[in-house]
């Protein structure tokens, strides 16, 4: 016997709640923004447009469903079923923030305060939340096959991001490394940056984008569908012992770019979520490439 579908619906604290946590009080909230030439009303309004939302969503999910709700703060600790779907109930970058643990379940995008949000993976008004359940589990429902990117490094860890994946020194300092493809007899090239960026076409809105635009790069941007990543060296240093021959290129399926740690350490974290990083040190390597799974936004 199948089970019935489970809602998930992943939200993430408001900034009013992030300020009576850090304040105790409504009151004492007030004073602190005040202080800082900020009304408290604002924040406010904004906060009870999400609410609202949270609770007209989690009333739309079908009786016959199963329910339950995560923070962001919780994602790295919960567990995801192959018959969930989830509900984003935020900003465009909380979609980016789950992506890295779904593997397939229908995701829908519901921006929680319109106006303030781009729309690109939140597309969809509460008041829809009903009629996308339904068409996320029926057949035929429509949804977006997102590209996303891949790190697998030689000890197994493993990192999915959305948007991209940053790899270089905690602190974005300056790391040492060897960078190249995975033809045999390739060496690579020793460097020394302050790190390598690899995005994918939803990425290419964002970090992907300003280095893309910094380097006056000739290459086509990825769109979100493309089974295909760019990638750029940030700041790379010229010097006798390392070189900047290799500072961007272009992936596609089952083309991957190696890096092979030449420091005492390097993180590699997706999405901007440095909580969540592998750890390298001396000697490991790791692989970037485009990812097996992707994104399924529901549209």
């Amino acid at each position: 016997m199948s089970l019935a579908p489970r809602a998930v619906l992943v939200h993430r604290r408001t900034e009013y709640e992030e300020l009576l946590a850090r304040h105790g009080t409504h009151g004492q909230a007030a004073f602190f923004l005040s202080s800082r030439g900020r009304s408290i009303d604002e924040v406010v309004r904004r906060h009870e447009h999400t609410a609202r939302a949270l609770r007209e969503v989690a009333a739309a999910v079908p009786l016959t469903w199963r329910s339950t709700r995560v923070e962001r703060a919780d994602l790295d600790r919960f567990l995801f079923a192959p018959e969930d779907v989830v509900v984003v109930v935020g900003q465009d970058g909380l979609v980016a923030n789950t992506a890295k643990y779904l593997d397939g379940q229908p995701v829908v995008g519901v921006d929680a305060d319109p106006g303030r949000n781009p729309g690109v993976l939140v597309r969809h008004r509460r008041a829809d939340a009903a009629a996308l359940l339904r068409a996320a589990v029926a057949g035929g429902g429509r949804a977006e096959e997102l590209t996303m990117v891949e790190a697998v490094a030689d000890d197994t860890q493993r990192l999915l991001a959305l948007n991209e994946v940053y790899l270089g020194p905690p602190g974005h300092q300056t790391a040492r490394y060897r960078l190249g493809g995975e033809a045999d007899g390739d060496p690579g090239e020793a460097q020394a940056s302050s790190g390598v960026l690899v995005g994918t076409g939803t990425g290419a809105t964002g970090w992907l984008r300003s280095l893309w635009l910094e380097r006056g790069s000739a290459a086509v941007l990825p769109a979100p569908c493309d089974r295909r990543l760019l990638w750029f060296v940030r700041e790379a240093w010229p010097s006798p012992a390392t070189g900047t021959s290799r500072v961007a290129g272009e992936l596609g399926p089952g083309q991957g770019l190696r890096l092979t740690v030449e420091s005492d350490r390097m993180v590699v974290f997706g999405d901007g979520m440095e909580a969540d990083a592998l750890e390298l040190t001396w000697g490991q390597s790791v692989r970037l490439g485009v990812a097996e799974t992707s994104l399924r936004l529901v549209v």
